[in-house]
């Protein structure tokens, strides 16, 4: 599924809507599914501890049920474009809606653990689906000229779903007198928070009923006339609609399908650009970024900080996190991608680098002096913050532009596979890991953030200002 066409037609470049508030509700509605993608992917952070306590499980059997959301997602990610493109962008934003219901019910009232490890699956298959329609649906319904801004909505819906999961965790957890397995309406806190996220999961539903179907896929299907009839309510009844129709028909027409085999270079290995992406999927990942929204009221309870206020800190991360997404959607395109890139990694070498010195300390009556508590939570936003404006943002941002026209398509796959595969891998070892040593896995995390440096700097093209075109 191609999300746009390279080159906007007859007056589509400088369309202006005459309801720009539509188009804007359009665009929101849609960015739901990244509300929930970011919502139901931090929401388990409230219910780490009593998930361990009620199944009185270790660290790598309590890993695996956090984990085992991500071969959702994954297989989510991998099929979402197939299916839109069969059933259309709406049928596909309410199945995963209905996924996302249906997950957080039935996680909610689990059988046993694993009732509850199936539906995580089922919530990662809708993150999957909702990571690519998204962004795809608002690329395709976006006038030209608002295309940009309109798009970057999916990335700030995710991350205000992380900051919202955590806020609701935080008052469900205090209404639960500080206790994950505290009763509340009838049931452990930890259950409730999982089952709330039934609500935003109906309104994406119901938003799904109210916005129009891609102009793109009705052209695919043959429906021209309600193609057209988008095309005026978004981009303006003032544009040649004939050749805005012809234009995205012709695009669709000349369209390479790439496959597979397009990615190999020699001896089948891949080609050094698809290296490339699959190298900054995994730098984004390796840096342990996804411990700070799975496990930060775990961690921070490790080291002993009250229940309470643990969540209250995943909240307040969760805030920075915003703020540095913002920062990144101001700058990326004024001083470009690499120096955005390397700016974060810099910043998270020394964020990464304070936490692994503050958690070298040995507890003091089950805590932390108060100097390297103090350090070690200023660390945390610090990282969260410089991976917020920086990779959490550019990675997409390349990934999006950096391939030839003819690999994009199977070369974006990849990447973003090779992105969940990396989410796994940190997310299934950490309580491993920090059981063995928890200074030691932020030491390892400092390790990748600095190699990420040379990385940049050696392998990576500034893409910012060229057309996709260029890319190859």
């Amino acid at each position: 599924m191609t999300s746009t066409e390279q080159a906007p037609g007859p007056g589509a470049g400088t369309a202006h809507p005459e309801h720009l508030g539509h188009v804007i509700f359009i665009a929101a509605s849609a960015a739901m599914g990244g509300f929930l993608f970011g919502y139901d992917s931090s929401v388990i952070n409230g219910a780490v501890e009593a998930i361990r306590s009620r199944y009185d499980i270790g660290s790598a059997e309590l890993a695996q049920v956090i984990a085992i959301a991500l071969i959702g997602c994954a297989i989510g990610a991998a099929t979402a474009g197939r299916i839109a493109d069969r059933i259309g962008r709406i049928r596909c934003m309410q199945i995963a809606a209905v996924l996302f219901a249906v997950s957080a019910i039935g996680s909610a009232l689990p059988f046993a653990l694993w009732d509850l490890a199936f539906w995580r699956i089922v919530g990662g298959f809708a993150i999957g689906m909702a990571s690519v329609i998204g962004p795809a649906y608002i690329a395709e319904v976006a006038p030209p000229a608002y295309r940009g801004r309109l798009g970057s909505f999916q990335q700030a819906a995710i991350v205000i779903g992380i900051a919202t999961s955590q806020l609701v965790n935080w008052g469900l957890l205090h209404a639960a007198g500080g206790d994950q397995r505290g009763e509340l309406l009838g049931l452990e806190a930890w259950q409730v928070m999982l089952g709330v996220m039934v609500v935003p999961a109906v309104l994406y539903g119901m938003l799904s009923f109210v916005i129009p179907e891609s102009p793109r896929f009705l052209l695919s299907v043959g429906r021209r006339e309600r193609a057209r009839r988008v095309l005026a309510e978004v981009e303006g009844k003032g544009i040649d609609l004939d050749a805005r129709v012809a234009e995205i028909e012709h695009a669709m027409k000349r369209e390479h399908k790439s496959t597979f085999k397009d990615l190999l270079g020699s001896s089948f290995l891949f080609k050094r650009i698809v290296w490339i992406g699959i190298g900054l999927s995994a730098f984004q990942q390796f840096v342990g970024i996804n411990v700070a929204f799975y496990y930060s009221a775990t961690l921070w309870q490790s080291v002993g900080i009250n229940p309470t206020d643990s969540f209250l800190y995943s909240f307040t991360t969760s805030i920075i996190n915003i703020v540095g997404t913002v920062i990144a959607m101001i700058f990326v395109d004024r001083i470009g991608r690499k120096p955005l890139a390397l700016i974060g990694s810099s910043g998270m070498v020394i964020g990464l680098a304070l936490e692994a010195w503050a958690f070298s300390h040995p507890l003091v009556d089950g805590k932390l002096p108060a100097t390297q508590g103090l350090v070690a939570l200023i660390a945390a936003h610090l990282f969260v913050l410089f991976f917020a404006l920086s990779w959490g943002v550019v990675v997409w941002v390349l990934l999006g532009e950096m391939f030839p026209n003819k690999i994009r398509a199977a070369a974006l796959g990849v990447a973003a596979s090779a992105q969940w595969i990396a989410n796994w891998m940190i997310t299934a070892s950490f309580p491993s890991l920090a059981d063995w040593n928890l200074s030691g896995t932020y030491v390892i995390y400092t390790f990748f953030a600095a190699l990420s440096i040379p990385f940049v700097l050696k392998f990576v093209k500034e893409t910012k200002g060229k057309t996709l075109e260029e890319m190859g």
